[in-house]
């Protein structure tokens, strides 16, 4: 904001003017904290004044309108290893202390994304993600657990709906901050402008204390979740102490006050002292630990020089005399040579990662699975790949990769019919499965079903926060010429109901 004077008469007059329009915007502004105030003294106190501007079914619907935006993205990492992997392993850490759940009960979304950088973010509601540079970093499975565990802890202690409390209380100073600098301006300029920066720079440093007071309650909780969950408490340090390595060229030689985390050393610090008379615990990694991190070595960047650095690594790792570093390198050469369009190398090395697998105390695993079934559809042995997938859905009936995967060879196979059924089935199960709905879309057009496709399509369009998209698709299922008048209720029901949805989301998109 720059204030130009030409005169003191002007300036006076200049000045008084745009304090004048500032306090209209300022009652404005105060009567709108107010009004939001009143709205949440209507919820359920939470024991925290600051909390009180959102609501934890707020904080759901928030974090869901964020993750239908991070679906969208090409980085996101839509891959079923990979999600039930970091469920199963953020589950585990949930099912220690349950009450980190809060009076919701969220159904926490565990999710990765393609980027190389070493970080992780909790979003509001439940919906934690990942970097792909994370996942690769990290040395041991407890590592990978305790930043998850870190990550619940924001989400435990509501860091969210307190950090909007604390910017409601806040925002009378930067406010009230350019008023004062408004007058000041008729004397000087540049004394308007430092009130100004002043006050702004008051609610930032405001804002940064209480970061890094959420970062070090973050850690607290994810220790004890750590702890109760029988993995190493030592594996927060050991990231930490990477973390701090890899980012000493930016933070370290930023002041402290500047940071929006709390020094990494005073971090280490602090987890060291609470750790220091707990008994040390030994936690043995799990196999799919190190598989998904071949996975996501090639997932990260699977151009031709990636597939090419991939294997070279995979390659290194052959040279290892441990079971689960040849298993997890046969794989990886296996997921690279598929990537590569050469299903028959890709069976080759998924054999030789099967045998070492069968000499081991392990004797099944989902992620090889996994592949294995892509691999058959890949060199469209279509009747192996029903088989193996049958199989492996026996083995694994919670698996909902395995069960998409299911649908899609008997699609594979000229069983539509069958698959159609099957989805029907399971999404009786589990509405909430977006691919679902999509499988079943593609199991109807095989069949010519338009109306039936175009109705699972608005479901799944539904699910992935793209509601006039899902008006559309009903429209188109109306118009089909093979709709029946069962379905034609249905599609009029739905409609109703989703324009229903529409209307208030634009309503809180409005107020918002």
């Amino acid at each position: 904001m720059q204030f130009v004077i030409r005169s003191p008469v002007r300036s006076l007059r200049s000045g008084l003017t745009f304090a004048l329009s500032l306090i209209i915007v300022l009652g404005t502004l105060l009567a709108t904290v107010m009004a939001t105030s009143a709205y949440a003294q209507a919820l359920p106190t939470l024991g925290d004044t600051e909390r009180d501007s959102l609501s934890p079914a707020m904080e759901r619907k928030l974090g869901e309108r964020i993750m239908h935006t991070i679906r969208r993205d090409r980085d996101y990492l839509d891959d079923a290893p990979v999600q039930e992997y970091l469920a199963t392993l953020g589950n585990e850490l949930l099912a220690a202390k349950p009450d980190a759940r809060g009076e919701e009960q969220y159904d926490f979304f565990f999710f990765a994304v393609r980027d190389p950088t070493l970080n992780a973010f909790a979003l509001p509601g439940g919906f934690i993600g990942v970097h792909s540079g994370l996942i690769l970093a990290a040395q041991t499975e407890s590592e990978l657990a305790s930043v998850l565990a870190h990550e619940i802890g924001h989400v435990a202690q509501r860091h969210i709906a307190r950090m909007l409390g604390k910017q409601k209380q806040d925002a009378l100073i930067p406010l009230a901050s350019i008023i004062l600098g408004a007058l000041a301006a008729t004397a000087s300029p540049d004394a308007g402008m430092a009130v100004v920066m002043g006050g702004q720079g008051l609610a930032i440093q405001r804002s940064l204390d209480f970061s890094r007071q959420a970062e070090r309650e973050a850690d607290r909780v994810g220790l004890d979740i750590l702890n109760k969950a029988s993995f190493e408490t030592t594996g927060m340090i050991s990231f930490f102490q990477r973390l701090q390595k890899a980012s000493r060229a930016y933070s370290d030689n930023a002041p402290p006050y500047l940071r929006s985390h709390p020094l990494t050393t005073e971090r280490i610090a602090d987890i060291e002292a609470r750790i220091r008379d707990q008994r040390y615990r030994q936690h043995v990694d799990k196999l799919d630990f190190s598989l998904i991190q071949a996975r996501v070595r090639v997932l990260q960047n699977t151009s031709v020089q990636g597939l090419i650095d991939a294997a070279a690594e995979f390659k290194r790792q052959q040279q290892e005399i441990t079971r689960s570093a040849m298993i997890t390198a046969n794989y990886g050469l296996a997921l690279v040579a598929l990537k590569q369009d050469k299903p028959d190398k890709a069976q080759s090395f998924l054999e030789q990662a099967r045998s070492a697998l069968t000499s081991s105390s392990v004797t099944k695993d989902v992620v090889l699975d996994n592949l294995a079934i892509d691999i058959k559809l890949a060199a469209h042995k279509t009747n192996d790949a029903v088989n193996e997938a049958n199989a492996a859905r026996m083995r694994f009936p919670l698996s909902r990769g395995i069960a998409h995967q299911y649908a899609q060879t008997l699609m594979a196979a000229g069983r539509s019919q069958d698959a159609s059924n099957y989805l029907r089935d399971q999404i009786q199960m589990y509405r909430q499965d977006r691919r679902a709905y999509k499988l079943l879309a593609e199991a109807y057009a095989a069949q010519n079903k338009q109306a039936q496709q175009h109705m699972a399509l608005a479901e799944f369009y539904v699910l992935n926060g793209s509601l006039p998209a899902a008006l559309e698709q009903l429209n188109i299922a109306r118009r089909t010429s093979d709709g029946s008048f069962y379905e034609l209720s249905i599609i009029d029901a739905r409609e109703r109901e989703i324009k229903a949805q529409r209307l208030e989301e634009l309503r809180q998109e409005k107020e918002g």
